[in-house]
């Protein structure tokens, strides 16, 4: 619903038919030129993510927890970047307009998948503690079962997470204007078009992606400190430098996601600057989707193996 204000200062409730997503500003070649960006990003974020579900589900090499992550992690990439990426294209040469019903969804998967994402990173950080500190005990602990447990609760705290902001951010009354100065339905554009006072809504949205984020950073800054001590501890100059390799890519990814979402969502206020905020809005929504399976692919011996073998595979398919 979107509330009017009358000449008299009176307010009226009216429906609310859909909401204009501004998006970026600029002339045709601006446009052209940022439809061109979203498509190379989309299209390798889609490649990228692709091909790692498909190498990990058909290699029996990597049949284990790691790569069970992996696969997920590439899976909630390719949804989240397909959340944003689609609408946001057609935006620049079609209509702007978005229903509210479609706003609310793209808000509702936004949330769930970026919040499924952080606390999926934190469960890997946990199975890497696992498997460098407790190794003769790492297939009785993260068991299949055990596995698939972790996958669904990180879901299910995403899922909870969306629907409290959805909800939220839905119940409120909007302005006459239906204006989001953003690309996507995302919670902060939409709370500048409230008329009632949105400091509840700012301050559950604090609070929790405070605490996803806060208690998700500590399980990484946890076990990469015992991970840490560990590696010093080894004697094996070989079997270091692999640990340093796969570490190393889970920390980039962690680094990469949660310095953005601290940015955007961890402080009162978010970013102060609209243009700032969209910026920064991309970098998590297309770049860190798209960076994530380069990331683990290049300094991943077990991947680019994985691959190999497949190419070899399919070479002799053709023959």
């Amino acid at each position: 619903m979107a509330t009017a204000v009358h000449r008299n200062g009176s307010l009226s409730t009216v429906p609310l038919q859909g909401f204009i997503l501004v998006g970026f500003g600029g002339g045709a070649e601006t446009q052209a030129l940022l439809f061109a960006v979203f498509l190379v990003l989309y299209l390798v974020t889609v490649l990228g993510n692709l091909t790692m579900i498909v190498v990990i589900t058909l290699d029996a090499r990597l049949h284990s927890p790691m790569y069970f992550f992996l696969k997920n992690l590439s899976f909630v990439d390719l949804c989240y970047s397909s959340t944003i990426a689609p609408k946001a294209m057609a935006n620049f040469y079609s209509s702007k307009v978005i229903g509210v019903a479609g706003c609310a969804a793209q808000l509702f998967f936004f949330s769930f998948l970026g919040t499924s994402e952080a606390l999926l990173l934190a469960v890997m950080a946990y199975d890497r503690f696992m498997a460098i500190c407790s190794p003769l005990h790492y297939s009785v602990t993260m068991s299949p079962t055990v596995c698939a447990c972790l996958v669904l609760a990180a879901y299910g705290g995403g899922c909870l997470n969306s629907i409290v902001e959805t909800s939220l951010t839905f119940q409120l009354p909007f302005c006459s204007s239906n204006h989001i100065d953003h690309f996507f339905c995302d919670v902060p554009p939409l709370l500048q078009l409230a008329c009632a006072n949105t400091s509840v809504n700012e301050l559950v949205m604090f609070a929790i992606c405070g605490f996803i984020l806060m208690g998700a950073t500590l399980v990484i800054l946890v076990s990469y400190g015992y991970i840490t001590v560990t590696i010093l501890s080894m004697h094996s100059g070989s079997r270091k430098h692999k640990v340093f390799s796969t570490c190393g890519s889970h920390l980039t990814a962690v680094s990469l996601f949660y310095g953005t979402g601290i940015a955007i969502y961890g402080q009162p206020g978010g970013v102060a600057s609209k243009e700032q905020s969209k910026v920064v809005s991309i970098f998590y929504t297309l770049v860190i989707p798209m960076l994530n399976p380069l990331i683990y692919s290049l300094r991943n011996k077990d991947v680019k193996d994985a691959l190999w073998r497949l190419r070899h595979r399919q070479r002799h398919a053709a023959m």
